[in-house]
């Protein structure tokens, strides 16, 4: 396929919508699939994060098939299951995930640990316990070096990077002002 890691995700935000604005629930799970195959670049340092993430696609996906006709849109399921959890840290995973791209773009100077501690920090740090920011402070002294990171995930990916980064935030806004409307969007771990 032409294009780069992010391609498939581009073409995902496309479709992730029906006619009247609502987020469609299988094509926003997939967004969310297309992304974690960027994680597998940064080696040991996002393996705990990428479990997790599959691990709430999995539990999202699972509701959804159960009944794809009636959990065909995203906030109904969730309204009608108890699946907001997931959805919950889904999104704060992806809004990190979104931050550090725009850290990279933002900040060509900056190493990959100090754009994901600077990410983390403004994304995941406020909802985590003392374990799990410990647990963060030492995958970090394994991310991998930014250049060769940035060779790994592609030579001209920043437009991608860009374009998805604009695009998925207001995606997760949108997840958030829906959490925040059913109690769910202040949850800590």
């Amino acid at each position: 396929m032409a294009g780069t890691v992010f391609t498939p995700a581009l073409e995902g935000l496309k479709h992730v919508k029906d006619e009247n604005g609502e987020i469609l629930t299988k094509p926003f799970l997939e967004i969310c699939k297309h992304i974690l195959p960027v994680l597998d670049k940064f080696g040991g340092a996002m393996a705990l994060a990428k479990k997790d993430i599959d691990g709430n696609i999995s539990r999202l996906e699972s509701t959804y098939n159960s009944n794809p006709t009636e959990f065909n849109h995203l906030y109904k399921m969730v309204k009608s299951s108890s699946c907001a959890g997931s959805l919950l840290w889904l999104t704060r995973a992806m809004d990190f995930l979104v931050e550090l791209f725009r850290n990279l773009l933002q900040h060509p100077n900056w190493s990959m640990a100090q754009a994901c501690s600077d990410s983390y920090g403004k994304t995941l740090k406020k909802w985590h316990g003392w374990l799990a920011r410990s647990g963060f402070t030492v995958a970090m002294m394994l991310a991998p070096d930014r250049k060769k990171f940035m060779d790994t995930i592609g030579g001209n990916v920043m437009g991608d990077v860009e374009k998805f980064c604009n695009t998925f935030t207001a995606i997760l806004k949108e997840n958030h002002n829906f959490l925040a409307r059913i109690g769910m969007d202040n949850l800590k771990a």
